[in-house]
């Protein structure tokens, strides 16, 4: 964990104290003001009134008389008025006095507690820091002792059955309620007779074996995403394979979340020893790393089986989310990110920020293997003490070219653990309806979340494949970390009512097919982000992309190269810049206001908002012009953000 010491937590509380006492001192000094007021106010209203009681008694003329009378009437009521102000200038002064004495000692009783508060939290940190050396330096550590599962997975979770010292620390969910209505058995293949069917599968009537390729995923597994075969493409360029080493800086997470309490998470600005050096927008791109699946789909017959590899592609995406508990950088608004890999692996990809409050990136993929694939997403999150909910917010639209078949699904939600005190661990949690909105195909997909107490497989997921007609082809199983398999139902019966009163359906099935498996991480991954090997290539400086570049961001570039503490000078000013292009942009719309004018607000650069004609949806999409202007490097239109 982090235990770096900013030295910015005994001037803080020095500086809450000073501004305490100089408070309390300014009122005493108002109140003792108020009161001496209330002193001259009653001497001379009493001098006054002696004054006018004089006059009246001395011989005068009667005009005269009556004048004296009505300003002596005047002067009666002004002294009733006084002295009703002074009564209660009295109590008000005796409630502050007696308030202020309570506002103190409340004051006082906080910033007590809120130092214990501190030390605790800040002694619990170094305890499970001593813990964690301990247990890093303990010879023969054996598996049965071990806090965290550390299997050729790289799992984090803990582990079923092992002893674990993060009670306190990690929040457990029950198993769920409406665990899989379903239950599936294999079916005797002697039963079934094979055929020679091409990559649609079997057909409706008859029950025949299904023909996906045996064989190709675990050939593609071999060797990584760079070694995938994709036909009709030239041969792949050589990218880089590592990035510098991540410098060991540690942190103090306290010294910083003790300074945001109350306020807005996303407004937070965060020193990037919290990043991994890529953007938002990188990591949107990420989405990509087994694009294959889609390319393999292109060349399915039948709707049910293209939707299995559509929901292969749609789980692989969280493959890379295991290890990676650092945030990416936020895109400054305006920021692009392009990954052309038309000539090397068929498709090109562009992302855009289009939005900073909230925060939203538009992103556009065409595949000349048959597909395009878009989508916004805007992320919301809640920090709930212990943990971190993250949910991206937004469809993703795939459509292939030669068939119209157009899927759309959205996205889960994902929650960091551990975030004061223990080892970060992420969760994928919910559900995923994945429909053709062309055939009216289905896949119901449900990421179990990690139970303590369950038997179940962790970051399994599970879901059943199903025609217009509700009909169920297949069932889809795997974990959202390492693969996913495909059975084709070939029976379907309803089974027992279980204890809890529901009734769960038996498919009987072919054998499994493995349809996607992770690709393994490079060897000193751990210090390296845990970035899989398009991850490494993704910000690799490149020549002829826009100005306004992921690549181009100068403190993501300086982290990346190990120079931390320039990285956070140059953030910040990246940062202040944006606040005074918003600051300025804020100014003229009150301006256009103050004239009865339409003010636009900011406009995206290559994307433009419409109406989604399926889901209703205001989202922005890609208008064209980026790749056209690449080509003639004519990059006048891009704003200076950097």
């Amino acid at each position: 964990m982090w235990n770096y010491d900013s030295g910015d937590e005994e001037p803080a509380s020095q500086s809450d104290k000073s501004e305490l006492h100089s408070t309390l001192k300014s009122l005493a000094s108002k109140l003792e003001d108020l009161s001496t007021c209330n002193d001259l106010i009653a001497k001379h209203g009493a001098a006054l009134q002696r004054s006018l009681s004089e006059l009246e008694n001395l011989k005068l003329p009667a005009e005269s008389g009556e004048k004296i009378k009505a300003v002596n009437e005047r002067a009666t009521l002004f002294r009733i008025t006084s002295n009703a102000m002074i009564n209660a200038c009295r109590d008000f002064l005796e409630l502050a006095e007696s308030h202020s004495r309570k506002w103190q000692r409340a004051l006082q009783y906080e910033r007590e507690q809120r130092i214990r508060l501190e030390e605790t939290i800040e002694q619990l940190a170094k305890q499970h820091n001593s813990l964690e050396r301990a247990c890093r330096g303990a010879p023969g550590l054996s598996s049965s002792t071990t806090a965290v599962s550390s299997t050729s997975k790289g799992s984090v979770q803990p582990a079923k059955g092992e002893a674990s010292d993060e009670d306190e620390e990690t929040e457990y969910f029950d198993a769920m309620e409406d665990a899989p209505a379903f239950i599936t058995v294999t079916a005797d293949p002697k039963h079934h007779r094979r055929s020679g069917s091409n990559l649609s599968g079997a057909n409706e009537g008859h029950p025949e074996d299904w023909n996906l390729e045996d064989n190709v995923f675990e050939s593609a597994n071999q060797t990584g995403y760079n070694e995938s075969t994709c036909k009709d493409v030239l041969p792949k360029k050589r990218r880089r394979t590592r990035i510098p080493d991540k410098p060991n800086y540690s942190l103090n997470l306290w010294s910083i979340m003790k300074n945001c309490i109350g306020k807005e998470l996303s407004k937070i600005p965060m020193p990037v020893n919290f990043n991994e050096p890529l953007s938002m927008l990188q990591r949107l791109t990420e989405d990509l790393e087994y694009h294959e699946l889609l390319d393999k789909a292109v060349k399915c017959e039948s709707s049910t089986e293209q939707m299995c590899f559509v929901a292969a592609f749609s789980v692989s995406s969280y493959s890379t989310t295991v290890h990676r508990t650092a945030k990416p950088f936020n895109p400054l608004l305006g920021e692009t990110y392009e990954l052309d890999r038309l000539d090397e692996l068929g498709f090109r990809s562009l992302c855009e920020q289009v939005s900073h409050h909230p925060p939203a990136a538009a992103h556009h993929v065409y595949s000349k293997q048959g597909w395009t694939l878009w989508q916004e997403i805007t992320i919301a999150s809640k920090f709930r003490g212990k943990y971190l909910s993250i949910m991206p917010l937004g469809a993703i639209h795939l459509e292939f070219h030669s068939s119209g078949n157009h899927y759309v699904w959205r996205k889960v939600t994902s929650t960091v653990h551990n975030i004061i005190v223990g080892k970060l661990w992420i969760d994928q949690s919910g559900d995923i309806e994945i429909v053709n909105h062309k055939s009216k195909d289905k896949c119901q997909l449900k990421f179990t979340p990690y139970s303590y107490f369950s038997r179940d497989v962790p970051r399994k997921v599970t879901g059943v494949v199903t025609d217009a007609d509700g009909k169920a082809h297949y069932v889809m199983s795997g974990t959202w970390d390492e693969n996913m398999e495909c059975s084709k139902i070939v029976q379907s019966s309803r089974g027992s009512t279980s204890s809890e009163g529901k009734q769960k359906t038996v498919y009987q099935t072919l054998a499994p097919k493995v349809l996607w498996k992770k690709y393994p991480l490079q060897e000193n991954a751990e210090n390296m982000y845990f970035f899989s090997d398009l991850a490494l290539t993704l910000n690799e400086p490149e020549e002829g992309v826009a100005p306004t570049d992921s690549r181009l961001r100068p403190d993501q570039r300086l982290m990346e190269n190990g120079k931390w503490d320039e990285a956070n000078v140059e953030k910040q000013r990246l940062e202040e810049k944006q606040r005074a292009v918003r600051r300025r942009r804020e100014a003229e719309a009150v301006e256009a206001l103050e004239e009865g004018k339409d003010y636009e607000g900011y406009i995206p650069l290559w994307f433009e908002r419409k109406v989604d004609p399926l889901t209703g949806e205001l989202i922005c999409v890609y208008k064209g012009g980026y790749w056209e202007a690449k080509e003639k490097q004519d990059w006048d239109l891009c704003p200076d953000i950097f």
